[in-house]
Parts: C-alpha cells; structure tokens; sequence
C-alpha cells in the first residue's frame, strides 16, 4: 500500500498548490527511501541520461522558441486589431476574436503561458473598456489562452507522445478536430452569453472610416502570415515531409523570417528569447524528471497494478475513468481559485456536484 499512498500524498500536495516538479521529485524521493533505501534510485541518472538523448523532446524548446519569437513580433497585438475591427460590430465581436486570436497563437506557439499572458495584456483592458462583463472577459481569455494544451503543435501532446510512446504526428492529426471543435463551442457560448445579455457584450462602436472590404484586407494582411507558418509546419508533419522535431526547426526558422518581416528582428530579440525558451524549457524538463523518478518509485512499490485493478473495477469502464479523471483535475484546480471563505467552497462544490450529476446523467450506464 505505499504505491498508493504516495500516489494521494502526491495529490494532496498538488492540491494544495505546490510545484508539479518539486512535487513528484520530493514524494518519489521520501517513499523510495522508505520502501528500499537509497540504492533504489542507482539507475536513476540512466533516465535521466535517455530523458536528455530522445530525439522526440527535441521539439520542445524549438517550439518554445518559436512561439516566443512570435510573441515578440507584436502578433496577437495586429491580429486583435485587425480580428476587432472585422468581428467589433457584432455583439460579444471582441470577446469571438480573442478566441479565434487565441486559437492561432495556440498553433503558433504551443504554449499556455504565453498565450494566456499576451491575451490577458492586450484583449482585457479593450474589453473593459468597451463595457464587457469582467468575469466574461477574463473567462475568455482563459479559455482561449489554455487552447495551447490542445491545438497542435503543443507542449503536451510531444510530451504525451513520449510517454505513452506514440507517434507525435498521429497525436497532433487527431487534436485538430476537438481543437475546431472546442474553438466552435466557445464562439458558440459567447454568441448565446452576448444574445441573452446584451449588457456583457455590447458592440465596439466603429470610429474608423474604412470600408468593409478594407477591415477584411486588414484582417487576411495580419492572420495569412502566421497562418501560413502553421500550415507549413503542420502540413510537413501530416505530409510525412517532415517528423515534429525536424518542423519544429523549420517553425523555428520561420519565425525568424516573421520577424524581420515584421521589423521586429535584433540581436537583442534573439537573445532575450533564448534565455525565455531556456527559462520554460527548464521547467518543463524539470517536471519530466520528477515524473520520471515519481514513477520509477510507484511502479517498484506496485502502486500500478493496485491503481490498474481499482481502474478497472469503475462503474462505466471507460466513461467512469474520464468522469474520475475529470474529477480530479477539477478538484486540483479549484484550489488555485479565490474561493476563500467556507460559504464560497460549499457553493462552488454544490456547483460542481450539479453539474456532474447532469453529465453523468446522460452516459450509457
């Protein structure tokens, strides 16, 4: 029972908002020696030595690179712009375009905290100030700054590739369609928010002249350049032309050509977005190290057949992992919320509880 034990410890700290890394490193290390000593982690510094030569995480700081090269360029900036004045018209219009923005900065970047970080820069105080609701706005920007979880190329899926040992280019073919189809769903809920309430999303007036073929030639001018570099990177990886490490060079370069087209090209540039792509690549290997010893531990202890076992026994089979999973993460979230007060917890669990009962209610057992 130590497997598991260390597996609702692991939980317990995570909820509790300590780092990922340290998280799996500090358990993994404390239960190892409490289970075997010391000479259990001997070969420790072979996983790390072969979390280092994997050819397949090679993408990631390239991809890193690539994104905040792009961050730099002022491309969410025109794009909002240009995405305002082409959608501003129409009730909630800022709130869909910083979705659509995001979508692309998604496929541009792959990373979350980039994304979230120039959303919430740029598309907050416009919002704000043209009257939206503040728990709308920052929802949105929530919720279009996370699409780099899923819209390829991400950070995630290379790393979940590695793991579970599948090729990355088949994980990123499959994202597409639950990325369209997410982006779909919030434009969707925004335009029933923007319906039902006028008042949250009112329309930005139109104080420019130009005509409308004019904002459309400025919006296609800002989205064909970053949507040109997505195609070519992902169309590489879906071709066949080319693997995701190898796109991620040539994503990497292209971004390089954005910016000087872009006038936005200096050595100074090329340096602080080394050191930043040195900065989240660090982490994210950080957290691949503790992961790696974390499961070294609970797999020795037999944790993973205990949890295997238990997993199957779920009512649903496959729909009562998803719904446990989904619990999970759920759970783990709400402890990063400004839910301080008792009151607050209990309306925001009764919340939650609602809305698991009425999903639940429509799955085939």
């Amino acid at each position: 029972m130590i497997g598991m034990v260390m597996f609702l410890v692991c939980l317990l700290m995570l909820l509790f908002g300590f780092p990922v890394a340290f998280t799996f490193g500090g358990v993994a290390l404390i239960f190892g020696l409490i289970a075997e000593g010391p000479q259990l982690f001997a070969f420790m510094p072979y996983r790390i030595m072969s979390i280092m030569q994997n050819t397949v995480l090679m993408a990631i700081p390239l991809f890193i690179y690539m994104g905040i090269v792009l961050q730099r360029t002022r491309l969410a900036e025109q794009l909002l712009e240009a995405m305002g004045r082409l959608f501003g018209r129409l009730r909630g219009g800022l709130a869909i375009s910083t979705i659509l923005v995001g979508a692309l900065l998604a496929a541009s970047t792959g990373v979350v905290g980039a994304s979230v970080v120039a959303m919430g820069l740029i598309s907050l105080p416009v919002m704000l100030a043209n009257g939206y609701d503040k728990k709308l706005a920052c929802g949105t920007i929530c919720a279009s700054g996370t699409l780099g979880q899923i819209v390829p190329p991400s950070i995630i899926l290379i790393i979940l590739g590695d793991v579970l040992g599948l090729p990355v280019g088949d994980l990123f073919r499959a994202a597409v369609v639950p990325g369209v189809v997410l982006v779909g769903l919030y434009v969707a809920y925004i335009l029933f928010v923007s319906w039902k309430s006028p008042d949250s999303a009112p329309a930005m007036p139109q104080d420019s002249e130009d005509s409308r073929a004019q904002e459309i030639g400025k919006a296609l001018i800002a989205i064909i350049p970053p949507l040109a570099l997505i195609v070519v990177v992902l169309g590489s990886i879906f071709a066949g032309i080319a693997t995701p490490t190898e796109s991620s060079a040539l994503g990497a370069v292209g971004a390089l050509i954005l910016a000087t087209a872009y006038r936005q090209f200096s050595w100074t540039m090329m340096w602080n977005s080394a050191l930043d792509t040195v900065k989240v690549t660090a982490m994210v290997f950080a957290i691949l190290v503790g992961a790696t010893a974390f499961s070294m531990v609970f797999s020795y202890t037999g944790g993973d057949y205990l949890l295997e076992e238990w997993m199957l026994q779920l009512p649903g089979e496959k729909w009562g992992f998803l719904i446990l999973t989904m619990l999970i993460i759920l759970i783990l979230a709400s402890s990063s919320t400004s839910l301080k007060s008792p009151l607050s917890w209990y309306q925001f669990w009764l919340q939650s509880l609602n809305f698991l009962a009425s999903t639940c209610s429509g799955l085939p057992f």
